[in-house]
């Protein structure tokens, strides 16, 4: 035995030092652009520049970075493209809040310095988030990293706006859009958030003009009733026919508002009364262009409301709805309050409750490009969803898009490239360039949802220029596939698709890996507030970044959530700790190398028939990769995480280690022989490694680079040659030898006790005399007494039924003869069931004519199995 070359226990934080900063330094992640291989390419989802990274982030990229090194190791040109997004109003939000702890405000600093002042914190966020990506071990090609507000991607980003302008897919107007009163921002309807919210239905009586009778309207946000401009009834309604066209006062501002109808309303929802809101309102909004109605806004930016309030001005909207309520019960113009639960939206940044308000915005007209998102969907050329249940979630919200509101009243992102005459504020100049005559001009101060410039991140992380295909787009687009979770798919998938299809004429990527969130322990949705989140650092301080990959992986179900749990991520550990253990225990009984011919030379060649044992791992070994590269494509790690653990912990650690064991001691063995086995570890340890690889970049490179022939694990190439040896002989090895240790435990048989056993054969498969030393040594302290005979029975013998034989063990030392009455007995009894089945199944006519030769055959060989088994203990019991 050689000297020991690993240390005696794994150390995560000594193996994981130091080794992403030698693959950088041999630009092992950077993109070869090698026209003779295949291509594989990943982009990643830009995480904010807001802070560090999460836990979904840690997912999310152990998932991509086992894609990108599986790839590469199967003999794939691959590229992993890293880079960063801006975030808009959550940058914003963060370096404001920064700000206002030394008292001072963006206005304070105007809007340049305060832009200094954001670039500084994205140098400082996204250098920490680089420092996270090396922790986690991600293979990114950071020579062509982007960032979504850089010069290169604002070129992009004014070329798109002006073509889609120009092609009358983004156009200004004023609509109601969702405002955030606390950011000061327009927001989409996704940047939404809808909570059950407890809250009240306040019902109000609305006097006819001359006071004599009324109508009852109900609402739940009376401090908009200032900008209520009519009633509104369904005119199929027979309790209000009669009042169409009449007028009423509104209780707010003593106002009179027509009634008017539309089918809108529901007849038997509420008081069957609506007021009608437009600028507060979506569905009041469309009424009033259907109609024509007046847009009265009541309240400011801020939530404040404005003069239109009358005697409210100035105060908070929430403010104003107390006192309103309160001022109206002194009328007796509130008929009742009823406390009810009820959907609220809320800022999905801010965390406050939105104004729906009618403003002047910019959108994108989504007709067209859902329509085209939904072609591409029905086509053969289809992106790929994973699960496909998603596919059918993307269509349904592209048959039910809104207009994208894509301007934002931020300082921080892309500024809208539009200006307005200063003498005719209607006119609009929109370009590249600003128009010559620009002292004449004011440009838009707004910029772009952060949205719509993550929507080209497949080509413009591909340096896409519309005059040439760039070398980048030539060889990795369409991406290969984009990973990301369940949540964002309208916010971004969606998007990227009609962005992709209308400027590269291409989908943006071949498919869609989706997983879910990540959750503690007992399902809850980790988050600040409740204080369960999990910082994937101090994961990695404690279990390592291999630990956590290995958990994060091996428990990710294509469009599933994952629960975080400490004790799996402990199991994680150990199963890396056995890996190492077991490298200890190759290197210390070889000397051979993990070179590309090794193998060969000492194996393939000069197979022996005591080298059974080696032929029987490296057949588990072809079966476990066949299994691997059946499910990889299928995104279903989960499934060959469990392939592969139980491949090295049951086949290679539990049973194959030790045979060899006994094979290296075993002097009855040649010294070729010993070789072929010292060979046969050696190898499989190195397909074990770079089939953990991808999982594990960090041990797996350390372990290969004790034995390994060149500078990295990475510069290694899967070996697809394919094992298919008869074996019969060991596996009847490894359930005799099951079979003894389930025998003792059932019995409590300490190993201390010698057995004296036998092998009676119900077939003739002799077991060859040199296996009986693996028994031996598996089963401990069984006397060597292997009967290759026919039946052999002897009233003093326990017979267990093993496969083709029965293992007769010698029980006068530890069980009396009553015992083993019973025992032969309900063996008989077990055996008489399965009998009983198999005839049942034989029997049934609707087994017969549907299953195959095969599983008839194989029905018919058990029946035969149980009869003569049966046969004999009954013979047994007899002599007995």
């Amino acid at each position: 035995m050689k000297k020991d070359i690993l240390d005696k226990k794994y150390n995560h934080l000594l193996v994981e030092s130091n080794k992403y900063k030698k693959w950088l330094e041999l630009d092992l992640f950077k993109a070869k652009q090698d026209n003779k291989k295949p291509k594989f390419s990943i982009v990643i989802p830009p995480p904010n520049v807001t802070g560090k990274l999460h836990l979904g982030h840690a997912w999310d990229g152990a998932l991509q970075d086992l894609l990108i090194r599986y790839k590469k190791l199967s003999g794939f040109d691959t590229i992993w493209i890293p880079g960063m997004d801006h975030a808009g109003i959550a940058t914003q939000a963060k370096v404001e809040e920064r700000l206002r702890k030394n008292n001072i405000s963006r206005y304070d600093l105007g809007r340049e310095k305060f832009i200094d002042k954001v670039w500084e914190w994205k140098e400082e966020y996204s250098q920490n988030i680089r420092q996270q990506w090396a922790k986690l071990g991600l293979s990114l090609d950071y020579s062509k990293e982007k960032f979504t507000y850089s010069d290169e991607l604002n070129k992009i980003v004014n070329y798109v706006f002006v073509e889609m302008y120009n092609k009358n897919l983004i156009y200004r107007g004023e609509r109601i859009i969702n405002w955030d009163p606390k950011q000061k921002t327009a927001l989409s309807n996704i940047e939404v958030i809808y909570k059950e919210t407890k809250g009240k239905m306040y019902y109000f009586k609305y006097f006819f003009e001359d006071k004599k009778d009324y109508l009852i309207v109900a609402t739940t946000r009376p401090e908009t009733m200032f900008g209520d401009v009519c009633l509104v009834i369904n005119p199929s309604d027979s309790r209000y026919k009669e009042y169409i066209g009449k007028k009423v006062i509104n209780p707010a501002n003593d106002q009179l508002i027509p009634i008017i109808a539309d089918e809108y309303v529901e007849v038997d929802f509420g008081t069957g009364v609506m007021k009608c809101t437009p600028s507060h309102d979506p569905n009041d909004f469309e009424l009033s262009l259907k109609h024509n109605l007046d847009l009265i806004n009541v309240m400011n930016l801020d939530g404040t409301m404005n003069e239109k309030a009358i005697d409210y001005v100035g105060l908070d909207r929430f403010e104003a709805r107390e006192l309103l309520i309160n001022n109206l019960k002194q009328k007796n113009l509130v008929e009742k309050i009823d406390d009810i639960l009820h959907q609220v939206g809320y800022s999905e940044r801010s965390g406050v409750i939105i104004e729906p308000l009618v403003s002047k915005q910019w959108f994108v007209k989504m007709d067209e490009l859902s329509k085209i998102v939904l072609d591409l969907q029905k086509s053969d050329n289809k992106i790929n969803f994973y699960p496909n249940r998603f596919s059918s979630t993307l269509e349904i919200w592209m048959e039910n898009a809104y207009d994208w509101t894509i301007s934002r009243q931020l300082w921080w992102g892309h500024q809208i490239p539009a200006w307005y005459n200063k003498n005719n504020k209607e006119e609009v100049y929109v370009g590249i360039e600003p128009p010559k005559d620009i002292e004449n001009w004011i440009r838009d101060q707004d910029v772009l949802d952060t949205w719509f410039s993550s929507a080209f991140w497949p080509f413009a992380t591909m340096e896409w220029d519309p005059s040439k295909i760039s070398k980048l787009m030539n060889n990795y687009y369409p991406i290969s596939v984009m990973v990301t979770g369940y949540d964002i798919i309208f916010f971004w998938v969606a998007r990227m698709i009609f962005q992709g299809l209308k400027f590269t004429n291409s989908k943006p990527f071949k498919d869609v890996l989706i997983h879910g969130l990540i959750r503690d322990e007992n399902g809850q949705k980790m988050s600040k507030s409740l204080g369960n989140g999990v910082d994937p650092m101090e994961v990695i301080e404690q279990y390592g970044a291999d630990a956590l990959r290995y958990f994060l992986i091996t428990n990710s179900t294509p469009g599933q959530d994952l629960r975080y749990s400490e004790e799996k991520l402990k199991s994680s550990w150990n199963f890396l700790n056995k890996v190492w253990n077991a490298s200890r225990f190759v290197f210390m009984n070889s000397d051979l190398k993990f070179t590309e011919n090794e193998f060969d030379k000492n194996f393939v060649e000069k197979f022996s028939d005591n080298n059974l044992i080696d032929k029987w791992i490296l057949n588990k070994l072809s079966l476990c990769k066949e299994e691997v590269n059946k499910n990889i494509d299928k995104y279903e790690f989960a499934v060959i995480g469990k392939v592969i653990y139980n491949f090295i912990w049951e086949d290679y650690c539990s049973w194959y280690l030790e045979l060899a064991k006994v094979q290296l001691i075993n002097d009855n063995l040649s010294e070729q022989e010993k070789l072929n086995t010292k060979a046969t570890l050696i190898y499989v340890l190195k397909q074990i490694l770079l089939l953990l690889h991808p999982f594990c970049p960090f041990m797996t490179e350390e372990i290969y680079l004790q034995f390994g022939s060149q500078a990295s694990i990475l510069n290694e190439v899967y070996d697809d040659r394919v094992y298919d040896f008869n074996v019969d002989q060991i596996e009847n090895i490894f359930q005799i030898i099951s079979s003894i240790r389930e025998f003792r435990a059932s019995q409590n048989i300490k190993n201390s006790l010698k057995l004296d056993f036998g092998l009676n054969i119900i077939k003739s498969k002799f077991i060859s005399n040199k296996y009986i030393l693996y028994v031996s040594y598996f089963a401990k302290n069984l006397a060597n007494s292997i009967l290759n005979t026919d039946y052999n029975f002897n009233s003093d013998f326990t017979s267990i039924p093993v496969r083709d034989y029965f293992l007769e063990i010698k029980n006068s030392d530890f069980i009396n003869e009553e015992e083993i009455k019973n025992s032969l007995i309900e063996t008989k009894n077990n055996l008489e069931k399965e009998i009983k089945r198999s005839e049942n199944i034989l029997n049934n006519q609707n087994f017969l004519s549907k299953a195959s030769k095969e599983k008839i055959a194989e029905e018919k060989e058990k029946y035969n199995i149980y009869k003569t088994q049966y046969d004999a203990i009954v013979k047994k019991i007899n002599n007995n």
